[in-house]
């Protein structure tokens, strides 16, 4: 089995935790190698959900490694809460997971300063869960690593020296209270212990799986329209949530990618502010939020929906390399009549099949659809791609043609059970 990579092609909640899930059966090894507890992955399993923020989707399967890799920034506090859950779950959590000891740690100052600029002028519409100042301490090089919790007196006074910059940060820009250095170490130092045994050298137990030719997949968090350089910026998350965060996220080189899997919804959704040309903000929207239960894993917010942007995915299947997709909630569509899909942009009189750079053109944008016949029948019992009606088949047919990718897995419902293959 060839190393494959799973990413988004929209702007996250595409469905990726699922079809990780489907998949991982077939790994020896699941590696997440970006973002942070903002994301959220949701998989059924026999009517059971588990919902995910840290940890890999692989570790519902049995006997499958799970690594975090140093992509990705830790909050302690709900990497253990996962942990605990899926243990009080029956979920095996014995020498099955691994946490990088370059992975950066999500402190309280974090989510603090993440939650005063976002309550202020221009905000982005994060979680609030600390993640973009973690990475912008990373890039600054005063972060401080996972790896750095094995030595306790070490990593008490990096924590004391954050805090007092932090402090004079939060006093003289928020007007905030200061927080409390000892009550964070004492809190960390806690998490320290109980971590201990999941921390460790990530790069070089990749490596060795590389020799030994085990099967690896690496799962990203959020969608590419989100990456910190190719989505649409400023409203994007911190990391590079494309496939070529993969060697970053995890230390193994690119040609350890062998193949590259991108999953897309069947219509299209997004979280916080920024532009979305093919939004719907009429009772097709709100029908497609509540039979698509449109509604943030991580915070509960209510997902704005729209038409499928194949202008958008186009790009983002380029940008990452996508050898073929995997389609989501097709089942969500059943009903509508017809179904439209944005097939290129018109701005200031002149028509576009490109998606653009700059947030601001593409906030100006217009899209201009095609439309489809729509179908009445029921998907959730379907498990082959000749069961489908054929409105649903044509459907999936012209998405093929529109991005420029097969389509070769469809989900039919959230169950691990409703998923086929073409």
């Amino acid at each position: 089995m060839a190393n494959l990579c799973i990413v988004g092609l929209q702007w996250g909640d595409e469905g990726k935790g699922k079809i990780v899930d489907a998949l991982a059966k077939d790994f020896d090894v699941v590696v997440r190698y970006q973002g942070g507890s903002n994301a959220g992955h949701t998989v059924i399993v026999d009517g059971e959900k588990f919902v995910l923020h840290l940890i890999p989707s692989g570790i519902l399967r049995e006997g499958k490694l799970c690594v975090i890799g140093n992509g990705v920034v830790v909050d302690p506090a709900q990497l253990l809460e996962e942990t605990d859950a899926l243990v009080a779950r029956g979920i095996q959590m014995d020498g099955n997971l691994l946490v990088s000891d370059r992975a950066h740690i999500v402190f309280p100052y974090h989510k603090l300063l993440d939650q005063l600029k976002e309550a202020g002028e221009g905000r982005i519409g994060t979680t609030g869960r600390g993640i973009g100042p973690c990475y912008t301490d990373k890039a600054a090089r005063v972060g401080i690593r996972m790896g750095e919790m094995l030595d306790a007196a070490r990593f008490a006074e990096r924590i004391r020296a954050n805090v007092e910059e932090k402090n004079r940060l939060l006093t003289a820009l928020y007007d905030a209270e200061p927080l409390s250095a000892d009550g964070i170490v004492k809190e960390y130092l806690g998490y320290a212990e109980r971590l201990r045994p999941l921390i460790g050298d990530a790069v070089a137990l990749l490596a060795q799986c590389r020799r030994e030719e085990k099967a690896i997949l690496f799962e990203g968090a959020q969608g590419a329209l989100l990456d910190v350089d190719f989505g649409t910026y400023p409203y994007v998350t911190s990391s590079s949530a494309s496939a070529g965060g993969v060697s970053g996220g995890t230390g193994v080189p690119p040609k350890a990618v062998e193949r590259v899997l991108g999953v897309m919804k069947a219509y299209c959704t997004r979280v916080g502010e920024g532009p979305f040309p093919s939004e719907l903000a009429d009772d097709v929207g709100n029908l497609l939020r509540t039979r698509g239960a449109e509604f943030g894993a991580t915070t509960g917010r209510p997902r704005r929906c729209g038409w499928f942007d194949a202008v958008a995915v186009r790009h983002t299947v380029a940008l990452c390399g996508a050898d073929a997709v995997a389609l989501t909630k097709l089942d969500v569509l059943t009903g509508i009549d017809p179904v439209r899909v944005a097939v290129r942009y018109r701005c200031g009189g002149e028509t576009a099949d490109h998606f653009p750079a700059d947030a601001r053109t593409l906030a100006d944008v217009e899209a201009v659809y095609e439309s489809f016949p729509g179908w009445e029948e029921d998907l959730s019992a379907c498990r082959s791609f000749e069961e489908l009606p054929a409105a649903a088949r044509s459907y999936v047919q012209a998405l093929d043609d529109l991005v420029g990718t097969p389509v070769e897995t469809i989900s039919v419902g959230g169950d691990r059970r409703a998923t086929l293959r073409r």
